[in-house]
């Protein structure tokens, strides 16, 4: 009896790109088979107007009803992976439960976690043993655990609305409930002949990261042994030399005598020792051997060639999806690129915050209560419920308006009630003294 894999890693960021496009094959993987891609399978449709595992993602946080503000450090999706051994799934696959398997593991996925929270799933046929890439979206609804614990302890004396919709990974995923989900797992898999691993075991899964870091390790252990065996080789080659020398001049001295009995009897004592032999076959193993590395590390070359060109591929393309942006946003909202030295003003001398800004760049009015620095006087100037806009001018720049006027002239008139209120000349009254 086999065991099954139900391998779940949280993914955190505001994208899940380079995960998105290993699964749905944007780019191809060393180790698939190109030739049988097209067996791939999509498990899980999208909704209408959805296209591909991000868009999904997307679409879930968007819809769910969540009140809250996602932060950037959130989990918004759970990597889930299904499989079995490989002997096991094979077997699976040759009695054609294959698609049986597929549809009772997709119906406990959304069984466990929500229907509406799993948006994703593919199976995979290309790689050496079938297995299905589920995509999570961690939507819970109620109290946070901790709130509860807080709650019957005391700490806390009032109580939140327990049908509040939430993003919250750790309430699905944690010690107790991985446990429980490899349990529950373990009985639909049990008419598959597929078995949970031992509890408590300290088997793991090989990251990807881990397996390059191993290739490392066994490139640099053969680089090593390569270069002992050049030189083994060197000496074995320069002792083969020393042996032809002696050879030789055991030649010489056996010619110098009129015997030839000597001769043959000194010719055969030097062949028949076998010396020279041995040192020929090991000599011939240790070529072998170096042929055989080079060999190795020409493979190695190459698959550090495709690995770069792999990474190349991934940059260039999302290069080109940032400049397809850039162009879709120039396009469709020309404004935009107008905006943002105002919006750079606007948060780096102003100090706006950004829901400010994001306010005011849909050009709505918004109040301002609190102080405003000028650059043209060094100083800040008190504003109280001051109506700030975005006003656009005749050569098509937004510039920021305060009550109704340039926020040149708004400061202008607040350096001059300044001044009045210290007793001190104003600009304007300057100007007339100077004429």
């Amino acid at each position: 009896m086999g065991y099954f894999s139900l391998d779940i890693k949280k993914a955190k960021g505001s994208s899940d790109t380079v995960q998105s496009d290993h699964i749905e094959r944007r780019i191809i993987p060393k180790n698939a088979d190109p030739t049988r891609t097209h067996l791939n399978k999509v498990l899980i449709g999208y909704p209408d107007g959805v296209h591909g595992r991000d868009e999904a993602i997307a679409h879930r946080l968007k819809t769910a009803g969540i009140r809250r503000k996602i932060t950037h450090d959130q989990v918004r999706v759970v990597r889930v992976v299904l499989s079995g051994t490989h002997e096991d799934m094979m077997n699976i696959q040759e009695k054609g439960k294959l698609d049986e398997w597929c549809n009772d593991s997709i119906q406990w996925l959304q069984a466990t976690f929500g229907k509406d929270n799993v948006v994703a799933a593919h199976l995979h046929m290309d790689e050496k043993t079938p297995h299905i890439h589920a995509a999570v979206v961690p939507i819970v609804t109620g109290e946070r655990r901790k709130a509860k614990k807080e709650q019957a302890d005391g700490k806390r004396k009032y109580r939140k609305k327990t049908n509040s919709v939430r993003l919250c990974a750790d309430d699905l995923f944690n010690r107790q409930t991985l446990i429980a989900y490899h349990d529950n797992y373990a009985r639909v898999m049990k008419k598959y002949g597929l078995q949970r691993g031992v509890r408590g075991s300290e088997a793991r899964h090989t990251t990807t990261m881990q397996y390059y870091r191993d290739l490392k390790k066994k490139n640099e252990t053969l680089e090593t042994e390569t270069r002992l065996l050049r030189e083994k080789k060197t000496e074995a080659q320069e002792e083969l030399r020393q042996v032809k020398a002696e050879i030789r001049t055991d030649k010489l001295k056996s010619a110098a005598t009129d015997t030839a009995t000597a001769l043959a009897s000194s010719v055969g004592s030097l062949f028949g020792s076998g010396r020279m032999k041995s040192l020929e076959r090991r000599n011939e193993d240790l070529q072998d051997r170096i042929l055989e590395l080079e060999d190795e590390a020409r493979q190695r070359e190459r698959q550090q060639a495709e690995q770069i060109q792999e990474i190349r591929n991934a940059y260039e393309q999302q290069h080109r999806k940032l400049f397809e942006f850039v162009d879709f946003v120039k396009h469709y909202f020309p404004y935009v690129e107008k905006l943002m030295p105002t919006i750079k003003f606007l948060r780096d001398t102003l100090n706006f915050g950004d829901a400010v800004i994001r306010k005011l760049c849909t050009f709505k009015d918004v109040s301002i209560k609190g102080e405003l620095y000028s650059r043209e006087f060094n100083q800040h100037f008190r504003a109280d419920k001051t109506i700030c806009s975005l006003k656009k001018d005749k050569d098509g720049n937004f510039n920021l308006n305060i009550d109704g006027v340039s926020h040149i002239s708004w400061f202008r008139r607040k350096k001059d009630e300044f001044m009045q209120a210290l007793g001190a000349p104003t600009r304007k009254q300057n100007r007339d003294i100077r004429l």
